[in-house]
């Protein structure tokens, strides 16, 4: 049971951020398939920086993919992400 708790709070930390959460919908919903950091900077109208952070927040719970191409990095939802992740989001989207 504790461990489900951290987990789940670790989950909805995550998703705490507004940003986070448009990032998840515009990459499965609003525009699926891949964006750039600066595609997605531009379309939350916040910094390269801050993108960035956010992207690697989700990486690294395995929300998010990313392919490096051409020098640049693309995003897209892991669609084999954590079930109790999934579970959550699909409150959302």
């Amino acid at each position: 049971m504790e461990v489900k708790i951290k987990r789940y709070t670790v989950i909805f930390r995550a998703l705490a951020n507004g940003n986070r959460l448009k990032i998840i919908t515009m990459l499965s919903r609003d525009k699926p398939g891949k964006m750039s950091v600066s595609q997605i900077a531009r379309a939350l109208k916040i910094s390269l920086k801050a993108t960035s952070n956010h992207l690697v927040i989700l990486k690294n719970l395995d929300v998010l993919e990313d392919l490096g191409s051409q020098g640049h990095v693309f995003y897209s939802v892991n669609f084999a992400m954590p079930e109790d992740f999934r579970k959550v989001i699909s409150v959302w989207i």
